[in-house]
C-alpha cells in the first residue's frame, strides 16, 4: 500500500467533503470514490475518520495556498485575488456547482465521531482540533494576501483587514454560487474587491 494510495484517499476525502460535508463523508465512501483497497483505511489512517478529515483539511488548504502564494509574489495582490477566485470558479464549474470549500464545511459543521459508540456523538476534542486546522488554513490564506498587500505599500493594519475581507467574501460567495448554480456572484464580488484593493494600493 503506497503513499500514492494515501494521497489519493486524502484528495478524495477533500472532494467528498466539499460536496457532502464532513458527516456526509464516510470512510467507506472515500474507498468507493477513490477506488482504493478497503484495507488501506486501517493501514494509512489508524486513527480512523478523524485522521483522514484532518489530513484532507491540510490538503485542501495547500491546494489553494500554493498557487495563491506563487501568483501574489510574482504579480501582486490583484493577480492573487483573481487566482483565488479562479480556483473556486474551476471547482464550482467542474463539479456542476455541487462542490464548495471543504474547509468551510469543517468550520460550519459539528463533527459527529462514529467512534464514540451508538450512532455517533459529538466529540468536543475532535471538533476543536478540526476547527483549529480550519482556522489555520484561513489564517494562511490571509497571511498570503497580507504579505502581498504589504509589499505594495498598504499598512499592516489595513492589509490585515483587507485580507480578512477577501477571504470571507470569496468563501461566502462560493456558497452563493452553489445555491444559484451560477458563477455570477463570483464575477460581481471580484469586481468590487478589485476596486477596494486597487484603491488601498493607490493610496
Amino acid at each position: 500500500m503506497t503513499s500514492e494510495t494515501r494521497a489519493k484517499m486524502v484528495a478524495g476525502a477533500a472532494d467528498l467533503m466539499s460536496r457532502r460535508g464532513v458527516n456526509g463523508t464516510s470512510m467507506r465512501d472515500v474507498v468507493r470514490h477513490t477506488g482504493t483497497p478497503r484495507g488501506s483505511i486501517g493501514h494509512h489512517f489508524p486513527n480512523g475518520k478523524q485522521q483522514l478529515i484532518e489530513d484532507a483539511i491540510v490538503f485542501a488548504g495547500a491546494q489553494v495556498s500554493g498557487p495563491l502564494e506563487h501568483l501574489t509574489r510574482k504579480r501582486g495582490a490583484i493577480a492573487g485575488l483573481r487566482t483565488f477566485i479562479d480556483l473556486w470558479r474551476q471547482t464550482l464549474e467542474k463539479s456542476k456547482f455541487q462542490a464548495g470549500c471543504p474547509v468551510l464545511a469543517v468550520a460550519v459543521e459539528q463533527f459527529v465521531n462514529d467512534a464514540t459508540g451508538g450512532e455517533g456523538g459529538v466529540d468536543d476534542a475532535a471538533q476543536d482540533r478540526l476547527l483549529d486546522l480550519a482556522d489555520g488554513v484561513f489564517a494562511d490564506w490571509q497571511r498570503i494576501m497580507v504579505n502581498a498587500l504589504r509589499s505594495e505599500g498598504v499598512t499592516a493594519a489595513r492589509a490585515r483587514r483587507l485580507a480578512a475581507l477577501v477571504i470571507a467574501s470569496v468563501e461566502g460567495t462560493v456558497a452563493m454560487c452553489r445555491a444559484a448554480r451560477s458563477a455570477q456572484p463570483l464575477d460581481d464580488v471580484r469586481q468590487e474587491l478589485e476596486l477596494v484593493l486597487s484603491a488601498a494600493i493607490a493610496s
